[in-house]
């Protein structure tokens, strides 16, 4: 399994426009296409997440997930703000990078948490904050997962 086999162009927002963590958030969810009532859910349930702790886990870096019926498969997104937002991250600095995942709460494949593995351990990657303000289209981040072979 690669990280690369989760993400399609159209659920990678490389210029998100929020000035908040929740802008954020809702422009994320819009990423996976669902309607207006499953995406208020999710937004509710992403915020239930994010009052037990942020999921800002530092090097400007957030992985806000949940389990959710508002999805029948695993659903990822990624979205950039080269500014930066206020996320309560670990290590107090803005976040520029957003990986949304998004699971079935009964998941037959079991995919969620190595898929949330897979992504912090490319987070940590020396190199990772560098190459993601970089990227100018969907289709070099698809490269970048592929390179790194997460």
């Amino acid at each position: 399994m690669e990280l690369r086999e989760f993400f399609t162009e159209d659920a990678i927002q490389l210029e998100l426009k929020g000035e908040s963590k929740d802008d954020i958030l809702k422009e994320l969810i819009g990423l996976l296409g669902l309607d207006e009532k499953n995406q208020a859910t999710l937004f509710k349930m992403l915020k239930r997440r994010e009052n037990l702790g942020s999921t800002g886990i530092g090097r400007q870096i957030a992985i806000p997930h949940c389990r959710s019926l508002v999805v029948n498969r695993l659903r990822v997104a990624f979205g950039r703000k080269r500014a930066g937002v206020d996320f309560k991250a670990i290590d107090e600095k803005p976040v520029r990078f957003f990986f949304l995942i998004v699971a079935p709460p009964l998941e037959v494949s079991n995919q969620y948490l190595p898929v949330l593995g897979k992504i912090a351990q490319f987070s940590k990657e020396p190199d990772i904050p560098d190459r993601l303000m970089e990227i100018t289209e969907p289709a070099q981040f698809l490269a970048l997962l592929q390179e790194k072979g997460v």
